[in-house]
């Protein structure tokens, strides 16, 4: 069930792209964050006229409306943790990992968001090394699916196996960070389990993160929910592992309680909770 909300609950940042359809970006952001009881901020770096069955088209803000954004965020609430989604440019890229910078934010989780689940493209050309370079060593932890793993690695990742190798390689593509990296491996679905794998870089372990696969389409927005409970559990001072235990179960139950609206991959429901389990 939802956590009962305080007076005064961690505020999270989120810094992505609009769902015109409601299942994913921003909107599956503050879902997610309600439901575990914290206030959510927002800056909006693009918008999609978007369904559950297509991207049809994409709009990004400009790198000078989005820091415009953070700022005004930053200024008055006391953000205890940032997620940052679609960007869609290599500008907005370079201005949220200014912003990271200049405030020295913490608890930063990068979604490199690239493509969505029907396929459409997110973020424009050549813009892959501009994550490498920027926000993935200022991030505390990534979480790139694997898709987006092979495309910031330029290889090819075809099991489970193949995933610890990958994490501790993009976690050492820069000499400074990331601290930590998630890569979620629900295109790889073996022997009945959908396996995220999590790389720590200071102790250099990896930890399997299980659950049962589930035989459902409602799967649209689940890196964007995953990612953000990651969040919103790192900014009440739950270790890395614990972290991500509680968002792979949080997420697991967004997709177990998924809605079945259009006619494409329906939304996963962050908001199972209110609806007992």
């Amino acid at each position: 069930m939802l956590k009962p909300f305080t007076t005064n609950p961690p505020t999270i940042l989120t810094i992505a792209g609009v769902d015109s359809g409601g299942g994913a970006g921003v909107a599956a952001d503050l879902k997610t964050f309600a439901a575990l009881g914290m206030h959510g901020a927002c800056a909006i770096a693009a918008l999609t006229a978007q369904n559950t069955q297509t991207v049809r088209e994409s709009f990004s803000m400009s790198p000078q409306a989005l820091t415009a954004q953070i700022e005004a965020v930053l200024a008055d609430l006391p953000v205890a943790a940032v997620k940052t989604g679609m960007l869609g440019t290599r500008e907005n890229l370079e201005a949220v990992y200014q912003a990271i910078v200049d405030h020295r934010l913490k608890n930063v989780v990068v979604d490199p968001v690239m493509v969505a689940s029907s396929g459409g493209v997110l973020l424009e050309s050549g813009a892959k090394q501009i994550y490498r370079d920027t926000l993935m060593p200022v991030a505390h932890v990534i979480t790139p699916n694997v898709q987006e793993a092979e495309a910031l690695l330029e290889t090819r990742l075809q099991s489970v196996d193949d995933l610890p190798a990958a994490a501790r390689e993009l976690a050492h593509l820069s000499p400074v960070g990331p601290a930590a990296v998630i890569i979620t491996g629900g295109h790889l679905l073996e022997k009945g389990e959908a396996a995220d794998v999590l790389y720590e870089r200071k102790t250099d372990r990896v930890h399997f993160l299980l659950a049962g696969a589930l035989d459902v389409n409602t799967i649209h927005g689940t890196g964007c929910v995953f990612s953000s409970a990651l969040a919103a559990r790192l900014a009440v001072g739950d270790s890395l592992f614990a972290a991500a235990t509680a968002a792979k179960e949080f997420t697991t139950e967004a997709i177990r309680h998924g809605l079945t609206v259009g006619h494409g991959f329906g939304p996963v429901n962050p908001l199972w909770g209110l609806f007992g389990n």
